[in-house]
């Protein structure tokens, strides 16, 4: 691995997007659209799994938020290995576990086991993030780095458009309600599959090459990669930073996403479950697959901090107009207005930059170590959103549940303002020095 040199990294840092960084973007992002497509159709499956085991509000609650929690240990565990023994001895790993987790949650025999699958699912979804990330970070040049990240993660924008779309499609065949989740559940394992092989063949990412013959036999053990990161001030300020940013964008959004049905509900009880999910897809394509795009294409130009600060403010206000305005359940297309703004702006906004922000911050030794924990910490925002977004809903309807996710996006504007910095330009080295 002494083949790279510094040298080797300006010409790295300067060079175009190749076609070899749209391979790695479309392999890396292969996972995210199977992570979005699992996380967000146990929305729709939970639906159909009530009809059929009439489980308790314990119960749901834990089948819809456990993955999250589940992929907040993936993403620690990964994040920490792919620093000690390189990004590609792992790479591939998390997909064979998500969709062990995907396929034994299809035939789960009842609703306890399917949250103990549901678990497993979440565990190799969390590992995806810090990964998946760091790679595409690590190969790609300065001034596109954001970009191919963005776009990594924008293959989320597919899962959210397949999965209501098959769900709307196995509704309407008018096959049995307890067969359909299933293979809603069950499809989550194609696509991770898909590109396992490929995973596996990736080369090594430049910097981590270098790093490793430059640490000669010197190995941080997985606790002290932690201490490291935390023991030091400047790096603990950006590790605090992207993961409080993190958790706070997690809860606003996953509370909001997998709960839609519900949502969607609120302001048309009398429509079916397939209108419902016909509704969402139309929201998700016209507001939410658009912002994933428009933040690729924005990244490298506007910056980090803009596009998340921006993005912070505008799903705050679009809450908030949710929350305050009287009777706004009962203004149909008003609210879906609204809706689709505050998801435009959530992917135009920190839900891409939360992504990119960890894969750029933190020197190579311990990148996919920082952003483990920063995706950890949004995967427990998004836990306790998931979790909670059914008991606002319950307490005060749309005004305490928005109310919330306002809160949460105010407190992530002020986090960003304060704790972290522009990365737009600068090479990694140069951000690591920086720190």
């Amino acid at each position: 691995m002494s083949d790279i040199t510094t040298d080797d990294l300006a010409r790295y840092d300067e060079a175009g997007v190749t076609r070899e960084h749209w391979k790695i973007m479309f392999i890396s992002g292969m996972g995210f659209f199977t992570d979005a497509y699992d996380l967000f159709i146990i929305g729709v499956a939970m639906h159909l799994i009530r009809e059929e085991w009439h489980p308790s509000a314990l119960a749901i609650g834990l089948v819809t938020s456990t993955a999250l929690l589940a992929s907040a240990l993936g993403a620690l565990w990964f994040g920490r290995i792919a620093d000690m023994f390189g990004r590609k001895r792992i790479y591939g790993y998390e997909v064979l576990v998500l969709s062990a987790g995907a396929v034994a949650s299809a035939l789960a025999p009842d609703i306890w086991w399917l949250i103990v699958f549901r678990i497993i699912l979440g565990i190799g979804i969390g590992g995806d993030y810090p990964v998946s990330s760091t790679l595409m970070s690590e190969f790609a040049g300065k001034a596109h780095r954001g970009m191919m990240v963005s776009l990594v993660f924008a293959m989320q924008a597919a899962g959210l458009i397949v999965g209501p779309l098959l769900a709307a499609g196995l509704l309407w065949s008018g096959m049995s309600h307890g067969l359909v989740w299933r293979l809603l559940l069950a499809f989550g394992a194609i696509p991770a599959m898909a590109v396992f092989r490929m995973r596996r063949n990736l080369a090594e990412t430049p910097r981590f090459r270098l790093a490793i013959a430059q640490r000669a036999e010197t190995k941080l053990s997985f606790a002290q990669g932690f201490h490291t990161l935390l023991g030091r001030r400047d790096l603990r300020r950006r590790l605090v930073g992207a993961s409080a940013a993190w958790f706070l964008m997690d809860f606003a959004y996953y509370g909001n996403t997998v709960s839609s049905p519900m949502v969607l509900h609120a302001i048309a009880p009398s429509d079916t479950l397939l209108m419902q999910t016909l509704t969402q897809l139309a929201v998700f394509a016209v507001a939410a697959v658009p912002g994933y795009f428009v933040a690729a294409a924005m990244m490298d130009r506007m910056g980090r901090k803009p596009i998340q600060v921006m993005g912070f403010a505008m799903m705050a206000v679009s809450f908030l107009a949710m929350a305050l305005t009287p009777g706004i359940e009962k203004l149909i297309y008003p609210f879906l207005m609204l809706y689709g703004i505050s998801y435009f702006f959530t992917e135009f906004g920190p839900n891409a930059t939360t992504f990119v922000y960890p894969a750029e911050l933190f020197p190579v030794d311990g990148r996919t170590t920082g952003h483990g924990i920063a995706s950890a910490a949004g995967k427990i925002g998004g836990f306790i959103g998931v979790f909670t977004f059914p008991l606002l809903m319950d307490w005060h309807g749309l005004l305490s549940a928005e109310l919330g996710a306002a809160i949460a996006s105010l407190l992530g504007l002020l986090v960003t303002v304060w704790m972290l910095p522009e990365t737009k330009g600068r090479t990694l080295e140069e951000l690591s020095a920086a720190a």
